[in-house]
Order: structure tokens, then C-alpha cells, then sequence
């Protein structure tokens, strides 16, 4: 009977050992992980962005608390989320930072046509370029209104 306890201990301790050393090896991961450099999380290039942006821009509308909001709000308009970008505009009034830089910015967006909803680089980086220049061309231009008011060619039908 003693020897089965012994053993029972033995067991339980061997398990305990065996458990614990995944989770050292886990923690040590964990910790070299803290140890990388932001780039891995993308905001020092996010840092790098706005820093160029606000190079670009000049006035309150080249902030980066304004560039980093703006930007929220004209891409959450796209998206049909008007409660969060109302909430984000609110923020971005109180920071004094231009309302009207937002409505041509989200016109900017617009005018350049449809966006492929899976495809998020397209729609931040039409954002990013609306935002710094909101008044820039499209990317396509609409075609003229003469040429819809055109009749079909071909054979008339019977």
C-alpha cells in the first residue's frame, strides 16, 4: 500500500515536471516576442505615414491626431458605419481639427467610383490619397453625358 502511494506522488510529480516545461518554453517565447521592435505591429510605419502625411499637409487637417481620425471616419462613411463615424467625428471635433477636410475627403473617395469591398489596401490607400489632396481627379473619368443620350446603334428592332 505504501509503495502504491510512493508511486501515485512519483507519478503526479513526473506530470507536473513534464507539464511545466511547455509553459517555460512558452513563457521564454513570449518574452522574446516583447522584445522585437514595434515594426512587427505595423505602427512604426504607421508613425512613418502620418509623419509624411503631415509633411504634405499644412494647417490643422495635417495633425496627426486629425490624420489618424479623419481617416476613421472617411473610411467608415464608405462603409455604411455612420454610427461609429459619428462617434469618430465627434472625437475629431474636439480635437479642433477641420470638418470640411472630412466632406472633401469622403467626396474625393467617392468620385473615384466603385471599390472592391475585399480589397481593404484599395480603399486605405484611396483614403490616404483623398486625404492629402481631397480635390485630385479621378482615377477614371466618368464618361460623357452626350454619349448616354445617344440611341444604340445597330439594326432597329420590328
Amino acid at each position: 500500500m505504501f509503495r502504491l502511494r510512493v508511486l501515485g506522488v512519483a507519478l503526479g510529480a513526473a506530470t507536473l515536471c513534464l507539464c511545466a516545461l511547455p509553459a517555460g518554453a512558452q513563457s521564454g517565447g513570449a518574452a522574446n516576442n516583447k522584445a522585437k521592435p514595434a515594426t512587427a505591429n505595423g505602427t512604426d510605419s504607421q508613425n512613418n505615414e502620418i509623419a509624411d502625411i503631415s509633411k504634405r499637409l499644412t494647417g490643422p487637417a495635417g495633425n496627426p491626431e486629425c490624420i489618424w481620425l479623419g481617416r476613421r471616419v472617411v473610411t467608415l462613411l464608405w462603409r455604411d458605419d455612420l454610427d461609429t463615424a459619428f462617434r469618430h467625428l465627434d472625437l475629431y471635433d474636439r480635437f479642433g481639427c477641420p470638418s470640411p477636410h472630412i466632406r472633401e475627403a469622403f467626396r474625393c473617395v467617392i468620385r473615384q467610383g466603385h471599390i472592391d469591398p475585399k480589397a481593404a489596401a484599395t480603399l486605405n490607400g484611396r483614403v490616404r490619397e483623398c486625404w492629402i489632396d481631397p480635390n485630385r481627379a479621378p482615377d477614371h473619368p466618368e464618361p460623357v453625358a452626350d454619349s448616354a443620350a445617344k440611341p444604340p446603334s445597330g439594326k432597329p428592332k420590328k
